[in-house]
This record gives structure tokens, C-alpha cells and sequence, in this order.
């Protein structure tokens, strides 16, 4: 028993240690409701005779088309739709995690108010995966159906690797994020880094208990790599001259979703991608840690006060 004790001491630590030094609120007393409208299995469901019902209901949602058009969508889609039903079920699980992204995004911002969710089809539109407009939040469920799925086999790797069910709440964290968040204009690579820094401490403190590869959507090993690599990393943004550059070259090698950052040498081909934006988090992280601001003053704040006061220093 002792033994098992001091392994789940040593577990607790690994997983504290990986998602840094995540400030924790209560927010059980917090209250929010919404309601998630199954908007999908009202329209896959439809026939000729009851679709216009459908129509009606949700006029948004269909732009002036022939009814031909709507159902030849339902036939062609219908195994997307059978699949989003055997993975989110009566969506139960995922209300649950909502809710609690909820409380936290209202504790942070009393202004929130909870949109209603809409589930939908979106014959596999990965780019609108979650759209997040202010009353309403889209939510398409053909975008989680695991990364194994056959559904996704055209897509590569280092994408499909999100389109899981785990990782919605992450999106919706993000999309959220970007409503609370005006980046800095600035086109330098270290105001760049910061704006994505300080968009991923807002997803921290909505998420507090999501893992930092989620959050990044990388794979475990990806994450073990990144931090191991965190100071060669910085030592090459500064030996090269980064920081105050404007290439705007720099967005698509290092902060752009991809399968790999471009260094344009040998640990490329190790590395994930998006490390620019690693890096700025780990800065707005120490900013955090080393100064007595709220998130509030931490939007307010300007990169190049959060960079110089920040201290950051990757461990060696």
C-alpha cells in the first residue's frame, strides 16, 4: 500500500510538473445554463415532407437553395451523421466539460453570458470546426470523430490528430479566447509570439486540468520534445536575429499549424510545429509568475513590458 502511495505521489508530480504552475479558481459556486440543440438530428432525420418544418426553425442555416439540394446533403452525408451519433451519444459527457469551461470563462469575465450550442454537420470543414458567435456557438460533431477514423484518412497526420471528441473543449476554449483577445498589431516575431502566448494563458485559465499537449494539440512526444528542446530553441531565435524581425515568412515556419517548424536544419524533421507559439506562452507563463497582475491587466499589457519583465529563461 505504501508502495502504490508513493507512485501516485510521483504520478500527481509528473502531471503537475507538465502543466507548469496553472493557477486554480474555485468556481463551484458560479452558476451558468445553456442548451445544446441537436440541430443535426433534426436535419438528417428530415424527409421532403418535414424538412420545411426544419427550414423554418433554422432559417440561418439555409441560405436559398432548391429542396433538392438539402436532400441529396442528407442522403450523401448520412454516414457522417451516423458516426457523429455512435461517438457523442446524447452529448451528456461533453455538456459536462462545457459547463465547466463555462464557469471559468464567467469567472474571469462576468460579462459572459453562456451562447446556445448547435451541433451540426459540416461535411468534414476543418477550418470551421467550432464558430463562436457571441448568443450562438457551432459546434461541428463530424470534426471529433477520432483521429483513427477512415473519414479523415485524406487529411495528414499532424491535423487529424485533433479531430478527436477529447479535444472540443479545447477548441471551444479557443474560440472563446479569441472573443476576449485583441492582438497587438505589431508584426515583429516577439509581439507575434506574445499574442499567441497570451491567448494560450486565457485557454490555460479556462482549462486548468487539460494537459498542456492538448491545449497544443500535440502528441505526447511532441510536447517531451519541446521541452527538452526549449532552450536550444530560444538560443536559435536569438543567435539568428529573430525577435525584432518582420519576416512575415517567420508566421508560416513557426507559429502556423503544421506538421513540422522550419529551422532549415537537421532537428526539423523532430520537431512539432508551432513552436513560436510554445515559446510565447512559456514567456507570458513566467511573466505571470514573476508579476502581480490579473488576466485582465495581462490583455492590457503591451509585449514588449511582458517580454522584458517576464524573466523568461528556458531551463537548460
Amino acid at each position: 500500500m505504501k508502495r502504490l502511495a508513493v507512485l501516485a505521489i510521483i504520478l500527481l508530480s509528473i502531471v503537475s510538473c507538465k502543466n507548469k504552475e496553472i493557477k486554480t479558481v474555485d468556481v463551484s459556486n458560479i452558476e451558468v445554463t445553456f442548451s445544446v440543440d441537436r440541430f443535426e438530428q433534426k436535419f438528417y432525420e428530415a424527409n421532403e415532407k418535414t424538412l420545411p418544418t426544419v427550414k423554418n426553425e433554422y432559417p440561418y442555416l439555409f441560405p436559398v437553395q432548391n429542396d433538392s439540394i438539402w436532400l441529396n446533403k442528407i442522403i450523401n452525408e448520412a454516414e457522417l451523421f451516423q458516426k457523429s451519433q455512435e461517438v457523442f451519444g446524447n452529448f451528456e459527457s461533453e455538456k459536462l466539460q462545457i459547463e465547466d469551461l463555462f464557469k471559468h470563462v464567467k469567472y474571469y469575465h462576468s460579462n459572459f453570458k453562456s451562447p446556445k450550442i448547435l451541433t451540426l454537420i459540416t461535411n468534414l470543414d476543418y477550418e470551421n470546426k467550432v464558430v463562436y458567435a457571441d448568443s450562438l456557438l457551432f459546434v461541428s460533431l463530424d470534426m471529433y470523430l477520432g483521429k483513427e477514423s477512415e473519414v479523415y484518412k485524406d487529411f495528414p497526420i499532424y491535423l487529424a490528430q485533433n479531430f478527436d471528441k477529447s479535444h472540443l473543449v479545447v477548441d471551444i476554449a479557443e474560440s472563446i479566447s479569441e472573443h476576449y483577445f485583441t492582438p497587438s498589431k505589431n508584426r515583429q516575431f516577439i509581439d507575434i509570439m506574445i499574442n499567441e502566448g497570451k491567448k494560450m494563458y486565457l485557454i490555460d485559465s479556462y482549462l486548468p486540468s487539460v494537459s498542456d499537449a492538448q491545449k497544443m494539440g500535440y502528441a505526447i512526444e511532441k510536447l517531451d520534445w519541446i521541452e527538452a528542446n526549449e532552450s536550444q530553441l530560444w538560443k536559435y531565435f536569438i543567435e539568428n536575429k529573430l525577435l525584432y524581425s518582420t519576416d512575415s515568412n517567420l508566421y508560416t515556419r513557426f507559429i502556423a499549424d503544421a506538421p513540422f517548424s522550419k529551422f532549415y536544419i537537421d532537428i526539423d524533421k523532430d520537431s512539432p510545429g508551432k513552436v513560436g507559439v510554445y515559446i510565447g506562452w512559456q514567456i507570458v507563463r513566467s511573466y505571470m509568475n514573476n508579476n502581480e497582475v490579473t488576466l485582465q491587466q495581462l490583455l492590457q499589457t503591451n509585449s514588449e513590458e511582458i517580454f522584458k519583465k517576464s524573466k523568461y529563461k528556458p531551463k537548460k
